[in-house]
């Protein structure tokens, strides 16, 4: 039996991933449920899990964040990314930050049991599109778009200041200092080549990245 912990705010989303994985006859179980970040980490350092099956956007803080977190709690606990937005989008930032696996919301209800089956068993799971997308990255024949040039935390900034956040409730949010996060935006102008705030923000929307992060 594959123990498996959901975490995600949305009770519909949560009983829905719990009906399909009750019709594998009781070979994947959820066996706990966590509503935002802090219950995520309680739950994932008070017992043992097989698989966790994450939603990136949950409320309190980022799902780039609590992965990192988990990282270091459970380094061996694979994570299963399920997200309302697109692979090419998030799957290789999220991949990189140590998810087994990364799954869009809209697949279909035996991809995400392929999915937990697989992460389970070592492998890691993308879609055969980001697969490919992947190759071609690595074979640099792929132009990147310019937010993956930029740092986990630059790409969280981006999209908190595309949300319409000042610096000064990105710094209350992040735990740092207005100067460090007026750092950040520089170095996110520069690297996107932006002269503006409102190029941030057009490009966030444009490149669905905003509310990408919980307000």
């Amino acid at each position: 039996m594959i123990k498996v912990l959901i975490a995600d705010d949305h009770a519909v989303v949560r009983r829905g991933l719990r009906q399909i994985l009750d019709d594998t006859d009781g070979e994947i179980r959820v066996m706990g449920e966590a509503v935002n970040g802090r219950e995520v980490l309680d739950k994932v350092q008070a017992q043992d899990w097989d698989v966790l099956v994450l939603d990136i956007t949950m409320p309190g803080r980022s799902g780039l964040d609590i992965l990192k977190d988990i990282r270091q709690l459970k380094s061996a606990l694979p994570v299963l990314i399920l997200s309302m937005h697109a692979e090419e989008q998030f799957a290789t930032r999220m991949l990189k930050a140590g998810a087994s696996g990364y799954l869009n919301k809209e697949s279909a209800p035996e991809e995400l049991v392929k999915a937990i089956r697989k992460v389970h068993n070592g492998g890691k799971y993308v879609s055969s599109a980001h697969a490919e997308r992947m190759v071609l990255e690595l074979t640099d024949h792929f132009d990147k778009p310019p937010h993956e040039r930029l740092s986990d935390r630059e790409f969280e900034i981006l999209c908190l200041m595309a949300s319409g956040k000042t610096p000064t409730q990105i710094g209350k949010e992040l735990a740092l200092s207005v100067k460090t996060i007026s750092t950040y935006r520089s170095r996110i102008m520069e690297k996107m080549k932006f002269s503006t705030s409102a190029q941030i923000t057009h490009y966030a929307i444009v490149n669905g990245l905003v509310n990408n992060y919980p307000a």
